[in-house]
């Protein structure tokens, strides 16, 4: 058996086909024509770009608008004027073929991308490759690897798979994936999980351990994967995906109930968004609201910062879908971690405990962020918007905020423009200063949200995307898990609803301590949502408060982690 990160859950029991990483020797040759050679350059990226929007339309088809995104984002990368002009002058004045031009510029981005600090955009650097690559099979004839046409039951087994191989992936013939590269948070493992294929990633060594051919199992849920497994080996894994095949099956009866615990405590589950296009998938799951809008995707992977009406129409796109039921949208929570060139924001030292989010935002009010309050007033008017501060860490940044939100309300009634005037003002509580100051800022706003993801960060003093000290970044630690309760204690001591939005919400072990400790809201990746209300509604509030209250006791994350997981076999 080999290990490695599970990336999308699911049993994957089949035969491997094995991917070879194309390999371009790329000369420096001169051009004898450089006008000519850059036509042929912009010749290859109409034709990549044609290849992209064809994949990109049948992803939307397989997966979804919000999954086809990712491929739009390289559209917008082969026809970014910076990335190009490049290429063009290197062409012009090297005197070079469009090849190495295109290989030079295109793997110095790369890698520009991959050193940097923000997970997200490390992932710019596998699209830039990606892109590369496309092109230079343009320019040298080379039909890309047909994914669509893979034999039934295959196991896809490859160093690693960019976005344009994983999209043009069949479903109905591909059993599982396993790569040496990636992680859960890839756009390759996000595509397969929108595919809903499983897949274990970062396996050292398997390209070269399999055949074509070769018996595999891939265990999504455990990060396993088995090569030429015993018959019994298999048939126990098939007995497995044939359970989780049941449970899934079984969690579709789960749709129109209410998420109520056997002893009538009533909470609400709703999803996590980055795009208007995912209310689909809110819907679809069930949700009974949008819990995190996460609007800085709408400002990302484009030109020029959108515009007011822009954002209006995204926002309200979202509400009116929902049809009054709550949608918290978090204003832009973006730093110098991310590269937006057409923003000018420096690279802080410390992105993270740098010029971000809310700090951002009442720095630069007229050209970001009264243009988004704008907006989301606005788009109140079609639907229960409810409006989010991220980042706080003293009550100065809390009512300077509300104070703008008071004068575009104003605003917005001399020009007659409709509104909700009693929505909704909260705050992310996501740092340590927010958390012991939770009592105060309780008073101060109409709802509180956790952030357990940054929440954890901040009170451990932990950087999450550090392998060296990842050891410490856990929700189960007693410090995180004291100050959530706290959190949540001081919101319902002031009568205000208090949520969670953090990857944590949907975590099965840590959902009864959440239902124990009085949280309101639980807000989650959409396709989470069934398996949450299962849970919730075969708890008993009256008999998790004697766990939660062992749990507190512990003074290790593990001891507190070992626990829980012992006591949720009896509930899943």
């Amino acid at each position: 058996m080999y290990r490695g990160t599970n990336a999308s859950a699911g049993i994957g029991i089949g035969k491997a086909v094995v991917i070879k990483e194309e390999e371009f020797i790329i000369r420096q040759d001169k051009a004898a024509d450089t006008e000519a050679e850059v036509l042929r350059f912009h010749g290859a990226l109409e034709k990549a770009g044609a290849r992209t929007r064809a994949l990109a339309a049948e992803l939307a088809a397989k997966a979804g608008e919000a999954e086809a995104e990712i491929l739009e984002g390289h559209l917008m990368l082969l026809a970014d004027p910076v990335l190009t002009g490049e290429i063009e002058i290197a062409i012009q004045e090297e005197e070079v073929c469009c090849e190495y031009a295109v290989e030079t510029v295109c793997t110095r981005y790369e890698a520009v991308f991959a050193s940097m600090d923000d997970e997200l955009m490390r992932q710019r650097a596998a699209d830039m490759k990606d892109i590369r690559i496309r092109i230079q099979q343009v320019l040298r004839g080379i039909s890309p690897v047909d994914m669509g046409s893979l034999p039934a039951g295959s196991i896809i087994v490859a160093k690693d798979l960019t976005p344009s191989m994983t999209a043009g992936i069949n479903p109905a013939h591909v059993a599982g994936i396993v790569t040496e590269l990636g992680g859960r948070t890839s756009h390759s493992a996000i595509l397969a999980r929108a595919l809903e294929i499983p897949a274990v990633v970062a396996v050292p060594g398997i390209v070269d351990l399999v055949q074509d051919g070769t018996d595999m199992v891939v265990d999504g849920n455990e990060g396993a994967v088995l090569v030429n497994p015993p018959d019994a080996e298999k048939a126990r894994y098939e007995e497995k995906r044939q359970r989780l095949l049941r449970q899934k099956k079984e969690l579709e009866s789960y749709i129109g109930r209410p998420a109520v615990t056997k002893d009538g405590v009533r909470v609400r589950l709703a999803a996590n968004i980055g795009k208007p296009e995912d209310v689909e998938k809110v819907l679809l799951y069930d949700g009974e609201g949008v819990g995190l809008f996460r609007t800085e995707f709408l400002f990302m992977d484009r030109a020029s910062m959108p515009g007011e009406e822009e954002q209006f129409q995204a926002y309200k796109k979202v509400a009116s879908a929902l049809k009054g039921k709550p949608v918290i949208i978090r204003t832009l929570d973006i730093g110098g971690d991310k590269e937006i060139p057409y923003m000018g924001i420096e690279k802080d030292e410390n992105p993270f405990l740098g010029y971000r989010a809310i700090r951002l935002c009442l720095d630069r009010k007229e050209d970001i962020y009264r243009p988004q309050l704008r907006g989301l007033l606005r788009a109140s008017a079609f639907g229960n918007i409810k409006i989010m501060l991220p980042m706080v860490t003293c009550m100065d940044e809390i009512q300077e905020a509300k104070a703008l939100i008071e004068e575009v309300k104003k605003e917005l009634d001399r020009e007659n423009i409709p509104y909700n005037r009693e929505i909704q003002v909260g705050i992310m509580v996501e740092t340590a200063a927010a958390s012991l100051m939770a009592d105060v800022f309780a008073r101060e706003v109409d709802f509180f949200s956790i952030g357990t993801n940054d929440l954890t960060q901040y009170t451990m003093a932990v950087d999450r995307g550090n392998d060296r000290v990842s050891y410490l970044y856990s929700p189960f630690n007693p410090a995180v898990l004291r100050s959530i309760r706290h959190i949540i204690s001081c919101a319902r001591e002031a009568g205000i609803k208090v949520g969670m939005c953090g990857e944590a919400a949907s975590d099965p072990m840590m959902i009864p301590l959440l239902l124990a400790f009085g949280l309101n809201e639980f807000s989650m990746s959409p396709s989470a949502i069934l398996g949450a209300r299962r849970m919730i509604t075969r708890s008993s509030v009256k008999e998790l408060l004697a766990v939660a209250d062992r749990v507190m006791g512990f003074t290790t994350a593990k001891e507190a982690e070992g626990y829980m997981r012992e006591f949720i076999k009896c509930l899943v």
